[in-house]
């Protein structure tokens, strides 16, 4: 063990530390020594969107002290951001194991700060936070949450005034003042239990009024009232409100997936709670297949991401991906909104750069302008925030199966993404379609489009090393060419630079740094490369596409997209 790593455990054995952390710590120092180093060797990083990792004790952990100095640093720098006014935030927290424990600790540590605290009575969908910070006009706020990670671990996501995630300069100068902070000394733990106030079923009420506002076809979901649905929370808290949602939409036929309606931070019929795996969706696709459903759905722990399992053409349950999530979606508030009269000439939709270029097609041919930000419902936040006034937002969305409709939030919120959803299935029935009919349509009308997404993991101390090596191999040497075919552009947004490999033309991308790196073919092939700003992992993304004459060749087609991708990952070696 280092010296350094040695004096931190010593500094916790004698510090101000509860003793049942002390124990844990002596018996990790006799029975797991090298996950005492592992728990030590550096402090957990308050980043950008707030921390996250593993439970237990010492200083790379998610505990009480380390999600107690985060807050005293986040404090102290709302009390600098607002001198002179009344600072109130909001809090919530998910399912997850000690998740109520931590937003408690974290409402305290405001409170004894001086801060108006509003701190949900029980576990809320974290879309709800960041529409009650709004709400209520407060100052921040924070959501105990770790999302869809496994079981091992909890976080701490911090928000600014617009319900959005912390965005520069915000996020640096709170990393700033929490770094400040370098003993649980310095932190106030007790003292203003009378600033906290508990809510609960009006701000529920609210909510869900905001979101009946977003329904287009309310009179068809009349129609189709009795649409089969079946929906599975996967053990998290969208249990609390999408039930409640679909019935105030007017959906009479909805069915909760029994074995994973209770909250449980174990989440004990699935190995990752992540509804991007079918392997999580497998009990929901068991239920709906025995029901003859209509359509499945599956949130995530905090409900902000959503999964979808439908029908095919051939009458095959399957999962969609969130690309093909996000074009039905979006295809459908453009589609939807001109054909009700209600679209408007300056309205938007905001995308990623990660995130299919199928959305860009509907968008130019709807005649909507589409904006490209990097990876993180932040930025479309912030997107929203400067065109205020100036142009009218509608829907955003990223691959990652997270969808936020109307400007009333500012995250992903899978609660109102399964209302819409389902009303877009109930749309799609009432003229005898399924969703699926529904999305080779668009292929035809915009493009067959097919994205496919590889995650490699590389844990421990020398995981994210490993990734940066990876990030600048590909940075110093970029492939000349990708599967037999030329690449002609290469993006860095690390280095805000786009070029032209063919003619050495090269332009500033007017985004903030990001480590991402895309490769753009000949034939318009997309690969990007983007370490995970949450999780110990590199992603890589692979869109190509192809046109698609009528409904008949969607087969075809679509084994010779997949073929395209499967040659791309060999190719890569990432296989």
């Amino acid at each position: 063990m280092s010296q350094t790593i040695a004096e931190k455990v010593s500094g916790w054995l004698n510090g101000n530390y509860d003793d049942a952390t002390k124990q844990m710590i002596r018996d990790l120092q006799v029975n797991q020594p090298a996950e005492l180093e592992e728990s030590f060797y550096k402090n957990l990083e308050f980043g950008t969107g707030g921390l996250r990792g593993i439970m237990g004790v010492g200083t790379n952990r998610i505990n009480k002290y380390t999600i107690g100095m985060a807050t005293q640093g986040f404090a102290n720098y709302l009390l600098k951001a607002y001198p002179n006014e009344k600072v109130s935030v909001a809090i919530g927290h998910d399912s997850r194991n000690n998740a109520r424990f931590f937003a408690e600790t974290t409402a305290a540590v405001f409170a004894a700060n001086g801060l108006t605290v509003y701190l949900f009575e029980t576990l809320r969908p974290t879309p709800e936070l960041s529409f009650a910070i709004r709400h209520l006009g407060c100052k921040g706020g924070v959501v105990c949450t770790a999302s869809h990670n496994p079981k091992e671990y909890n976080g701490y996501k911090a928000y600014w005034n617009d319900g959005g995630q912390l965005v520069p300069p915000h996020d640096k100068n709170v990393i700033k003042e929490v770094e400040a902070i370098q003993s649980v000394d310095e932190v106030k733990w007790t003292g203003g239990e009378s600033n906290i106030q508990l809510m609960g079923a009006a701000m529920d009420e609210a909510y869900i009024k905001m979101v009946k506002s977003l329904s287009v076809y309310p009179e068809i979901i009349a129609t189709q009232k009795d649409l089969k649905i079946v929906y599975t929370p996967i053990h998290g808290t969208g249990v609390t409100l999408v039930p409640k949602v679909l019935a105030e939409f007017g959906f009479t036929n909805v069915h909760v997936v029994e074995e994973q309606s209770t909250p449980d931070g174990n989440f004990p019929t699935v190995a990752y709670p992540n509804p991007e795996e079918s392997e999580t969706m497998s009990i929901g696709l068991s239920k709906a297949k025995a029901l003859n459903a209509d359509i499945l759905l599956g949130t995530d722990p905090d409900a902000d991401r959503v999964g979808v399992g439908v029908k095919n053409h051939k009458g095959e349950w399957v999962l969609m991906n969130g690309n093909q999530t996000a074009v039905l979606a979006f295809a459908y508030m453009m589609e939807a909104r001109r054909a009700k009269g209600i679209a408007q000439p300056n309205d938007m939709v905001i995308t990623t750069i990660v995130t299919t270029e199928m959305i860009n097609e509907v968008a130019k041919q709807n005649q909507v302008a589409c904006y490209n930000v990097l990876t993180g419902f932040k930025w479309i936040a912030e997107l929203i925030k400067e065109k205020e006034g100036q142009e009218n937002y509608v829907i955003g969305g990223e691959e990652s199966f997270g969808l936020m409709i109307g400007d009333q939030i500012r995250d992903k919120d899978a609660v109102s993404a399964v209302a819409l959803l389902c009303e877009m299935a109930a749309y799609e029935k009432s003229k005898g379609r399924s969703l699926f009919d529904k999305m080779i349509e668009l292929y035809v009308q915009y493009g067959f489009y097919y994205e496919h997404l590889i995650s490699i993991t590389k844990k421990g101390m020398n995981g994210q090393q490993e990734i940066a090596n990876m990030m600048e191999q590909y940075r110093q040497t970029p492939p000349a060419t990708i599967n037999g075919v030329k690449v002609v552009t290469l993006l860095d947004y690390e280095l805000q630079m786009g070029k032209n490999l063919l003619t050495g033309a090269s332009w500033k991308i007017n985004l903030p740094k990001s480590n991402v790196l895309q490769f753009i073919t000949e034939e318009g092939s997309k690969i990007s490369a983007r370490p995970s700003g949450t999780e110990p992992k590199i992603k890589f993304y692979f869109s190509v596409n192809t046109t698609l004459n009528n409904a008949t060749e969607f087969d075809v087609k679509y084994a010779e997209l997949q073929n395209k991708i499967n040659g791309i990952i060999g190719d890569m070696q990432l296989n």
